[in-house]
């Protein structure tokens, strides 16, 4: 089994990940060839040493023509999509590039499908992320069973300046993705962005658990290196590379300490649950249901619950008590273990079906076609949507 530990205790980039990554051991010149497959204006890929507060690493460095074009999440979908990547790489940077698009659409309040990417869009960023995509398939760590876990992220503090002027730190964006993931953070001295969105979002899309180092035997240590050499610290991400069969039984699954939030309500139009649930999820839940009960005086009732991380309570709450009845709440502590997982594309009679997968271990235990895409595409092709449903686990689980 392949494990890769990233420490991305002084912060985190795209190039900081793919210069530890190439320091490592992947190979520049598949990663290079990868990103001239790229169907953009030519991007080519550097990778010198340096020193970074006294200690070595390897500095990535993208050279690329500057760029007016705002691309959005389909333009960046379709370009990864063209270049002929190998399948997992392509899986993990359009997973990248899709928790980056979630992130701004929620930071400005709009649809995913009106995000424009300025700085995420622009040439270099692309090439961090599909660069790293395929440093990571070239090292093995994104083949099944692989294990790469992520210690707690230093993001910084203070301001910065943006594509929309002055912002605190860490960036909205990066504390959206963090937290969506439930990812751990690390408090830092140093006053200034440790923490890129393309680095969180990277972070996040690899990280099949976070914490510690696991249990391995080290075969590789890399250490990538960020444009700036502070005076604070050594502007650096390390990656250690291992194998180990012995490891999976600490990182079989994740745990994320949550919030559960109830209330029993008796007196609320029925028509508004549906709408209340979706409204709950979009300001951050980790998950919202309802279970029928009988009340007092022998009345239909539900109770509602819902999971949410330590800072997205407020916002739960104040949903539950603007858009239903109910004068109080109950809330505790409860610790939930989720799986590694990761998603796939597959094909299904020319139709794309989005497939989860879920590994317990090294071991492949869940195959979960996406309902709606698998309706969609029985739709178009006049199948049985179980006939799409079979075809498309047994594709997903042959990736």
């Amino acid at each position: 089994m392949n494990l890769l530990w990233a420490d991305p205790s002084n912060g985190a980039a795209g190039d900081m990940l793919l210069g530890a990554l190439l320091d490592a051991g992947a190979d520049r010149s598949v990663v290079a060839a990868g990103l001239r497959a790229l169907r953009v204006e030519p991007i080519e890929l550097q990778a010198t040493e340096v020193r970074r507060h006294g200690f070595r690493a390897t500095k990535a460095d993208v050279t690329a023509p500057e760029t007016t074009t705002h691309r959005g999440l389909p333009d960046l979908l379709a370009i990864i999509g063209a270049a002929a990547l190998p399948a997992a790489a392509h899986d993990l940077a359009a997973t990248a590039f899709t928790r980056l698009a979630e992130a701004e659409a929620r930071v400005h309040g709009i649809p995913v499908t009106d995000v424009h990417f300025h700085e995420v869009g622009a040439l270099d960023a692309i090439a961090d992320v599909v660069g790293c995509a395929l440093a990571l398939h070239d090292l093995g760590l994104l083949a099944p069973g692989a294990v790469r876990v992520v210690g707690p992220v230093a993001a910084g503090s203070g301001t910065g300046r943006s594509a929309h002027g002055r912002m605190p730190l860490p960036a909205p964006a990066v504390l959206e993705i963090l937290t969506a993931a439930g990812a751990p953070m690390a408090a830092h001295p140093a006053t200034m962005e440790l923490c890129t969105p393309t680095g969180a979002a990277l972070l996040v899309a690899l990280a099949t658990a976070w914490g510690p180092p696991p249990a391995m035997t080290a075969r590789a240590v890399g250490a990538g290196a960020g444009t700036r050499d502070p005076d604070t610290h050594p502007n650096i991400l390390r990656v250690l590379l291992g194998t180990g069969a012995g490891a999976a039984a600490a990182t079989d699954w994740s745990a994320t300490e949550l919030s559960q939030i109830e209330a029993t309500i008796d007196d609320l139009d029925p028509r508004v649950w549906p709408d209340l649930l979706e409204r709950l999820r979009s300001v951050g839940a980790a998950d919202a249901w309802c279970t029928p009960v009988l009340m007092r005086k022998g009345r239909p009732g539900q109770v509602l619950t819902v999971l949410a991380g330590e800072s997205r309570i407020d916002l739960v709450c104040r949903q539950i008590f603007t858009h239903t009845t109910t004068l109080g709440l109950r809330i505790h502590g409860v610790r939930r273990l989720h799986l590694r997982r990761d998603e796939v594309k597959v094909t299904v009679a020319g139709q794309p079906v989005a497939v989860k997968r879920g590994y317990l271990g090294p071991d492949l235990v869940t195959v979960q076609p996406e309902y709606d895409d698998a309706l969609a595409a029985a739709t178009a092709t006049g199948r049985p949507v179980a006939d799409v449903i079979d075809q498309a686990r047994r594709e997903a689980t042959e990736k």
